[in-house]
């Protein structure tokens, strides 16, 4: 009897997977038997994990488990390229996982700059709308995909240091929404995962404030902070056929920062 989170004959791609929350993921899927791309600005850090992988896992036949394409998710261009050469490479793209994202100001909301706040809105956003229609149409067709947009609690919460950001987030729980109703008819499924405060370089800042991270911990279940394979469970499942009956959900996965 097969797992039923069996990933094995899919192909996934992953973006901002070369560290974090991105790289568990994107190791998760490929153990649990899928072909994966890594995908991030930079192709050194790429290559890397893809090596990792490929030397862990070895080759589904002739072919290497995992392949490396740079992409810079604020390009169309570039997420078309990446699209386009991971079909070439594995046949079809049946998972999507939009996990890259960009937070460049830190503070109050009246602080920040008009410039900041588009970057922030342009790839948390409208970058994860372009490469979800860019795969979407195959899938649709096929009458199987499953697509899931990396939010964060920050969509459900107030802040006073990334507000913006956290605008973005809110925002990604509503593009699952529309997304899952409009393809669940061909069946292809779209959820947001909302992750808590977890240990990635990506949150450095806010863990590494002694203030912010007593808070953190102080008011949850759990009294820590989240490791990246524990939001890589998630993405397997949701992935897997185990998550073929979930979609336009957002899962909150904070150690139970939001319950208390």
């Amino acid at each position: 009897m097969s797992s039923i989170f069996d990933l094995s004959g899919k192909t996934a791609i992953v973006t901002g997977s070369s560290r974090g929350i991105g790289k568990a993921i994107v190791e998760q899927l490929a153990a649990h038997g899928a072909n994966v791309v890594v995908s991030s600005r930079k192709a050194g850090p790429c290559e890397e994990v893809a090596a990792s992988i490929n030397a862990t896992l070895g080759t589904n036949g002739k072919s290497p488990r995992a392949i490396a394409i740079p992409a810079n998710i604020s390009s169309k261009e570039d997420l078309q390229r990446l699209v386009d050469q991971t079909n070439e490479a594995f046949g079809q793209i049946d998972i999507v996982v939009c996990n890259a994202a960009s937070n460049p100001y830190y503070g109050p909301m009246a602080g920040i700059a008009d410039d900041a706040f588009a970057k922030i809105l342009q790839n948390n956003i409208i970058s994860n709308h372009w490469l979800i229609s860019m795969v979407a149409p195959k899938m649709r067709a096929r009458q199987s995909g499953n697509i899931t947009i990396i939010s964060s609690i920050g969509g459900i919460k107030a802040t006073d240091v990334i507000g913006a950001y956290n605008i973005s987030k809110a925002a990604d729980m509503q593009l699952a929404r529309n997304l899952a109703l409009e393809f669940g008819g061909d069946g292809v499924t779209v959820n947001c995962i909302a992750p808590g405060l977890i240990k990635t370089d990506f949150a450095r800042a806010l863990w590494e404030d002694p203030k912010i991270l007593k808070q953190a911990t102080t008011h949850s279940c759990l009294k820590r902070i989240g490791e990246p394979d524990e939001i890589a469970g998630m993405a397997v499942f949701l992935a897997s056929r185990a998550g073929g009956f979930t979609t336009g959900q957002t899962f909150v996965i904070d150690g139970g920062a939001t319950v208390v």
